[in-house]
């Protein structure tokens, strides 16, 4: 088992890894808005006070806020970081001409989906030059071998099957099977494998294994008892890098949708959301493992941090997205009111979100065991 690595390092690990994606997410916006002739008063990494900063002759004010969980670009016209329509003064001519909130609702889609984009957009460039390096990992989805006893076993799933599906998603690779197996310990998944020239439904309840990572970490996974050929890793060509990246990026996200309906429907439990304290401690981890294990970790927090964002909570860029588009259908914006009322409870639920999951990260850390026994 291998040791945690120092606070020092995890949170080194964590700035080097949250710290360029926010910078890349509000870049996103910024590139865009610039583009559309939209001015933007202040680039903020981080919240709060600024510790560090500069003005650049257009105005704008790049600066660094001593609290490291995110980022913002306030836009001309902006009453606060959240993109809320300024109403204390009115505005200049000139700034009515760069104002964010008077241009077009398709305009100002684009900048706001610019940033979760541009956190895909990375993601899909690190594994293309990933895939370019080593190859991209594929394992065929034929079975090798049947562990006796297993749920596969029980299912009537042979040695030479081709698992085509489980739980209604497909399944070109032994990955995606262990993706789709690994959310669903205990479930019954109906499950489609391919013998000779027939394709044969089946159904099987998944096993429950309890298992610990090199940092002596629990979790609990689905089980099937199958095993698949070795991997290999194919090479691919340039025109076939960007494609595959892209579609690969594209069955991470929808990974994590599963993961999280699955929260949200009482089928995993709500211990499994990690915050900001898990995210360091798994930098940090990941880190000591390697460059490759560490810059893996970058594209699937960057994912995360794009999906995240598209959810549609007011203060996100999806909530956002939702405003514009009723707008857009109602042909006029929500009242001032109705809007006060969403970013306050935007506000709520981020708020609650950020206490839930330091709770969380505490006792994956064993925090509170230590706490009690303190107190005890």
């Amino acid at each position: 088992m291998l040791q945690n690595p120092p606070l020092w390092f995890i949170l080194i690990a964590f700035l080097c890894t949250i710290g360029p994606l926010v910078l890349i997410h509000e870049f996103g916006h910024y590139w865009v808005a610039r583009r559309l002739g939209v001015g933007a008063e202040v680039f903020s990494i981080g919240f709060g006070r600024e510790i560090a900063g500069w003005t650049d002759k257009r105005g704008t004010r790049w600066q660094i806020g001593w609290l490291p969980l995110g980022g913002y670009v306030r836009f001309v016209g902006d009453e606060n970081e959240a993109s809320k329509p300024s109403e204390a003064q009115p505005l200049s001519a000139e700034d009515r001409a760069r104002s964010f909130h008077l241009r077009p609702v398709w305009q100002r889609s684009l900048i706001v989906l610019a940033g979760p984009l541009a956190n895909f957009l990375v993601a899909i460039a690190i594994f293309a030059a990933l895939f370019a390096a080593l190859g991209m990992p594929r394992t065929s989805n034929f079975v090798s071998a049947v562990q006796a006893g297993s749920p596969a076993e029980r299912a009537g799933i042979r040695a030479s099957d081709r698992i085509v599906s489980v739980a209604g998603r497909q399944t070109d690779s032994f990955e995606d099977v262990q993706r789709i197996v690994t959310l669903r310990p205990g479930e019954t998944v109906a499950i489609t494998v391919q013998r000779g020239g027939s394709q044969i439904p089946l159904s099987a309840q998944l096993g429950k294994l309890l298992e610990k990572d090199r940092f002596g970490q629990s979790f609990e996974r689905g089980l099937l008892g199958v095993q698949g050929n070795q991997r290999q890793f194919v090479r691919l060509s340039p025109l076939e890098l960007i494609p595959q990246a892209t579609a690969y990026t594209f069955t991470l996200t929808r990974w994590m949708i599963d993961g999280l309906w699955q929260i949200v429907s009482g089928r995993r439990s709500i211990k499994d959301i990690g915050g900001p304290i898990k995210i360091a401690q798994i930098a940090g981890q990941q880190a000591s493992l390697g460059a490759l294990e560490f810059i893996q970790l970058v594209a699937l927090i960057s994912i995360n941090l794009g999906f995240i964002n598209l959810l549609p909570v007011p203060m996100l860029d999806g909530g956002h997205l939702a405003f514009y588009a009723v707008e857009a259908v109602r042909r006029r914006p929500l009242s001032a009111r109705a809007l006060e009322w969403a970013f306050r409870g935007g506000v709520a639920v981020i708020l609650a979100l950020l206490v839930f999951t330091t709770v969380n990260d505490l006792g994956s850390i064993g925090f509170w065991d230590r706490l009690q026994r303190l107190i005890g």
